[in-house]
């Protein structure tokens, strides 16, 4: 099955020299094999925009993916045109795309890049490797459920059509590879050349600093099903996680088509309007006088910030329409827009939920809770107007409503990352969405269909996933999901 076993072409078979003449024909200019490190910029790459015809990727940056079946669905975006996906009809094309670029691209090109390294005995690219592997796995099994972790990407073992694990055990995986990670990188053996590593120049502490992140989210994310206590507690206490927004992982795209934001080569370049901000994002904003309203979105034709709700047929309407509602903000339409991995924001308020509910001891909820603001904001280019938004009452953390304003502020802060937004607030569910109007199910999606090759290609584990996991919906809820 192509999705579980095809090797990069980047990866093993670099224009090598032709062993039919071994030694009598090998081109010194051009390697047998290609360097590990080689291989981590398109990883990173792809996991944001699939190469190819970009404005029409399907990486979680894409607008057919991030917009549509992310920010749509977590309601920062809206659609005035093309919103079946915003209505829930998502696109099969794309739903299989999705997988197999992450299969294939991400996690088989991250294994690759594993045992290339282990290889060079390269424990440095070795570890990153690994945190890439885990980072692809939690994105599948976010979105999907259920899916093959164990016995994927396993074709050299003559495993072709490998069995799905259940959610609880992928978590159990990407949990190992992450600690697996944290060993390799801070051994102290190996290095990254900084040309290799476009999101941090080579510097293994910042990756450990993620590994330890993404953990940490990981666990969170997990911590209605499992007491996940003591290993939060592990990583705020004993290990390196993200302290500033230097730290967050985030991959900058290039100044210029056809390498820049997947966001601003379907919008801007390639003049695809229809992505706008919704109305529950421009309300939230403005209960708070929370001057991100004009960077994350445009002014309407009447002068005014104006959003949309979900959903509605037979669009664009007298009343939503491309000019009178508002925009998505100039700095995320940016050629060299940023995509995240995760930010230092996200982290704050991931370590204020946990304060609040008495999982880590350390600092303080309200402590945590405002870095995130402070971190957003200066993310965003508002720290002017900092102190005087944390100084509102209805900002400041109140006793009874804690973790309500923690989750609105980290919605708002994880505004432009579509599909970690989404998978978020399934998670949290605040702020309270209410589904799309005209909508295909009334409710908001909790996953993505399987692809329908798995029905054909692997019928006998697909059933046995659906059976225990539930039908193969996009309302059947996720095992960690509350």
């Amino acid at each position: 099955m192509k999705k579980y076993i095809v090797g990069s072409v980047v990866g093993l078979l670099l224009l090598q020299g032709c062993s039919k003449y071994e030694q009598i024909n090998n081109n010194p200019n051009q390697p047998a094999a290609v360097r590990s490190d080689l291989l981590l910029n398109n990883i990173m790459y792809t996991a944001f925009a699939e190469d190819g015809d970009i404005a029409n990727s399907t990486g979680s940056y894409s607008t057919f993916v991030g917009g549509d079946m992310g920010g749509c669905w977590a309601q920062h975006l809206s659609k005035v045109q093309y919103n079946d996906e915003e209505r829930y009809s998502p696109r099969v094309g794309v739903v299989q795309d999705f997988w197999e670029t992450y299969y294939e691209d991400i996690c088989n090109d991250s294994k690759k890049m594993a045992d290339l390294a282990a290889a060079e005995n390269n424990k440095a690219v070795q570890g990153v490797a690994k945190v890439l592997l885990a980072y692809g796995f939690s994105v599948l099994t976010d979105c999907y459920g259920d899916i093959p972790f164990t016995e994927a990407l396993q074709s050299g073992n003559q495993i072709f059509k490998p069995k799905y694990d259940s959610q609880e055990e992928v978590y159990n995986g990407i949990i190992a590879l992450l600690d697996e990670a944290n060993t390799l990188l801070t051994s102290g053996e190996g290095t990254i050349p900084a040309t290799s590593d476009k999101m941090y120049g080579g510097d293994v502490t910042k990756w450990a600093k993620f590994a330890n992140s993404l953990k940490f989210r990981s666990l969170m994310r997990i911590s209605a099903k499992k007491n996940v206590s003591a290993e939060l507690t592990d990583i705020v206490n004993n290990r390196q996680i993200f302290t500033s927004n230097s730290d967050e992982a985030k991959f900058v795209f290039g100044s210029a088509q056809p390498a820049a934001n997947p966001f601003y080569e379907t919008v801007v370049f390639s003049s695809r309007a229809e992505w706008k901000v919704n109305s529950v994002l421009v309300d939230l904003l403005n209960s708070y006088s929370d001057p991100r309203l004009p960077v994350y979105a445009q002014k309407a034709s009447d002068g005014t910030y104006r959003g949309k709700p979900s959903g509605y047929r037979d669009l664009p309407s007298a009343a939503y329409g491309y000019a009178n509602i508002s925009a998505i903000g100039t700095k995320y339409l940016q050629p060299s827009a940023p995509g995240y991995f995760m930010s230092y924001a996200e982290l704050c308020f991931l370590l204020a939920e946990a304060r609040q509910k008495g999982l880590i001891s350390t600092g303080t909820a309200s402590q945590y809770y405002e870095e995130g603001i402070t971190a957003s904001f200066a993310e965003n280019g508002v720290s002017s107007s900092l102190a005087a938004y944390l100084a509102q009452p209805n900002v400041i953390l109140s006793a009874g409503t804690e973790l309500k304003q923690i989750n609105e502020q980290k919605w708002l802060a994880l505004f432009g990352q579509g599909v970690e937004a989404w998978i978020e607030w399934k998670r949290t569910k605040i702020p309270a969405l209410t589904p799309a109007v005209d909508a295909a199910i009334s409710e908001i999606p909790s996953r993505y269909q399987y692809p329908t090759t798995e029905q054909s290609l692997n019928k006998a584990n697909y059933d046995a996933a659906i059976s225990r996991q539930g039908a193969d919906l996009l309302q059947t809820k996720l095992w960690w999901m509350e």
